[in-house]
């Protein structure tokens, strides 16, 4: 503990975010730190040096819960980590330009003072990236949860025809479950035709064509047809490109379309009725 240092900070503390707020706009993503509003930099910038404060005045665990705190909520505005980083190295920089030019800091104190800073800085990086990997992994979970019941449903919209909208990135895991879903649906459902919609599925490579041919020839051995439909252009180009085999499939641009071939196929047309 360093009351001295916490009081020439507290004190001084104005005039270091000044400094540093100018040291953050000269950053090359300086950009992002311009179009954020002057209420969170000011409120960001207190919580810095309070936890500088904090640091030299408070016990090793009342500190550390003030970091993990200010860690959380710095994670949960968005900011990069090297975004972070550069802002506590420049408040810093800042804290010690105005040491010096205050004639605060001398060939006396210099050494003491360099490694109680540091003390400060090391926990709170340490800190901030154990938040950002324990925010990025709560988020990659819920990503991966949501798209798992995006891609889980086979609906049926006829007598003997369902479809599958299929979202987002397939990777192994996600192809597993909506092959157990599609043949469950099948079954249950008593389905003939089954139409797999890959409108919403940004890439489709070797890897994802692979499983869609996979379901559709598990959907034929329970008794029903799969369609490919939603075949975007460039989707199309890139099957091509590829040299992926989708022969055994018919398939369509759009869902309405289709949905038509399904009727068809189920002896069944869409007729207009006048009235």
């Amino acid at each position: 503990m360093n009351v001295t240092l916490a009081s020439y900070i507290r004190e001084n503390l104005n005039p270091i975010l000044e400094t540093w707020k100018q040291y953050m706009e000269e950053e090359e993503d300086g950009k992002f730190f311009q179009i954020m509003s002057d209420e969170m930099i000011d409120s960001t910038a207190h919580e810095i040096g309070d936890l500088m404060i904090v640091s030299l005045t408070e016990n090793n665990q009342d500190f550390s819960r003030k970091v993990e705190e200010f860690s959380v909520k710095i994670a949960r505005h968005g900011w990069s980590i090297s975004f972070v980083m550069k802002a506590l190295t420049n408040f810093t920089e800042a804290t010690y330009q105005h040491m010096e030019q205050s004639d605060f800091l001398n060939d006396n104190n210099a050494t003491n003072y360099t490694r109680l800073m540091n003390n400060w800085l090391t926990p709170l990086n340490q800190s901030i990236v154990e938040a950002y990997s324990k925010t990025w992994e709560r988020t990659v979970q819920l990503q991966k949860m949501a798209l798992q019941e995006l891609s889980a449903s086979l609906i049926p919209v006829f007598e003997k025809i369902s479809v599958m909208p299929l979202v987002g990135t397939i990777d192994t895991e996600r192809a597993k479950l909506i092959m157990e879903n599609l043949l469950q649906g099948v079954v249950k459902h008593r389905a003939e035709v089954v139409l797999l919609d890959i409108t919403g599925v940004p890439v489709v490579d070797t890897m994802v064509a692979h499983h869609i041919i996979q379901a559709a020839d598990a959907v034929r051995l329970v008794g029903a047809k799969c369609m490919l439909v939603g075949i975007r252009p460039e989707i199309a180009q890139t099957i091509v490109a590829l040299g992926i085999n989708l022969n055994d499939f018919t398939t369509t641009s759009t869902l309405q379309r289709g949905m038509e071939q399904a009727l068809a196929i189920t002896n069944r047309e869409i007729v207009e009725v006048e009235v």
